[in-house]
């Protein structure tokens, strides 16, 4: 080979090779978490140490209170999606709801150590610890929408004897298993990695665009509705934090364990949701022997927010059961 192809060959290599990591990638975020979370929540923000990171999380109702009501958000949510029901569900419970990792504000570790908090298993920890925190002597309620929804049926099937009833609302069950292994495997070459938090930023744009289709009735996307969907956008680190809950492992699938589950439980589902089809919410139920159906008119994927007094009603008439 001559001196001049072994010597752009040699280039076209240096480019490939080292080209990336000359590309900049800076985080669009310019607060830390607890600042991003005052600014939302102001003196209702908590933060505490579970699972080798710092879990954000609000709380409403008396800590004596004989039962705990635990809320998991879905994908790209926070806590905020459920500002609207925390004080009417605090009647019936001590009411918990926290940021899963990658999402609100919730720390986002860099760095992954025994335990990775974006994974399922790591996530499952989570809610564990969470429950024997705040719900020593107490009935347990665990709510969880859409992919917090999935986590909570996992949690359930996993430990059936920890929880007294379950809701879900427009669980994302079936068809919702995360990035394939062959995803996740270039995620693992140093300079996809490197790129990686670039390529993923685009959600700070799609994201308004999952937020169009979550709702039924689109005059209720205001302002504030959007604010609390992107205020955790400005945590310093966020992109990374995407991009490693994106390349995490995630849960067995759940469908085949569908009849082990003996927890009674409530699917509340609006019926007109574009993200979870209303039918895979009714086929879920059909899947499961204690299970109540319930379906919101004129709603989308979260009739928590677009029928929030529905959605209280719903869950406070399945506890008093």
């Amino acid at each position: 080979m001559k001196t001049r192809t072994k010597v752009i060959l040699g280039i076209i290599a240096g480019v490939v090779l080292f080209g990336p990591f000359a590309i900049p990638v800076r985080t669009s975020g310019t607060l830390s978490n607890k600042k991003a979370a005052a600014l939302c929540w102001g003196r209702e923000s908590q933060f505490v140490d579970i699972a080798d990171h710092s879990v954000h999380l609000v709380t409403r109702g008396d800590p004596a209170s004989e039962t705990l009501i635990v809320l998991l958000h879905g994908f790209g949510a926070s806590s905020l999606t459920w500002k609207e029901v925390l004080e009417p569900l605090s009647a019936v419970g001590f009411v918990v709801a926290y940021d899963r990792a990658a999402f609100g504000f919730t720390e986002r570790p860099s760095e992954i150590g025994e335990i990775n908090p974006y994974s399922a298993a790591g996530q499952l920890q989570v809610l564990d610890e969470i429950i024997e925190k705040y719900g020593d002597q107490k009935k347990i309620v665990v709510v969880g929408h859409s992919a917090g929804g999935s986590l909570a049926l996992g949690y359930a099937l996993d430990n059936p004897n920890k929880v007294d009833k379950l809701i879900l609302e427009a669980p994302a069950v079936y068809g919702f298993n995360g990035a394939p292994e062959w995803l996740n495997r270039i995620f693992d070459i140093p300079q996809v990695d490197h790129l990686g938090p670039l390529a993923v930023s685009s959600i700070a744009t799609s994201s308004l665009q999952v937020l169009n289709l979550s709702f039924f009735n689109k005059d209720l996307i205001t302002d504030q509705v959007i604010a609390n969907y992107t205020a955790p956008l400005a945590v310093l680190g966020w992109e990374r934090a995407f991009l490693e809950f994106s390349r995490a492992s995630r849960s067995p699938r759940l469908e085949e364990r569908l009849g082990e589950l003996n927890v009674e439980t409530l699917i509340i589902t609006g019926d007109n949701d574009e993200i979870v089809a209303t039918a895979d919410s009714v086929k879920l139920s059909k899947k499961l022997s204690a299970s109540t159906l319930e379906i919101v008119t004129d709603s989308g994927h979260v009739p928590n927010e677009e029928k929030p007094a529905k959605f209280v009603e719903l869950v406070i008439g399945f506890l008093a059961k």
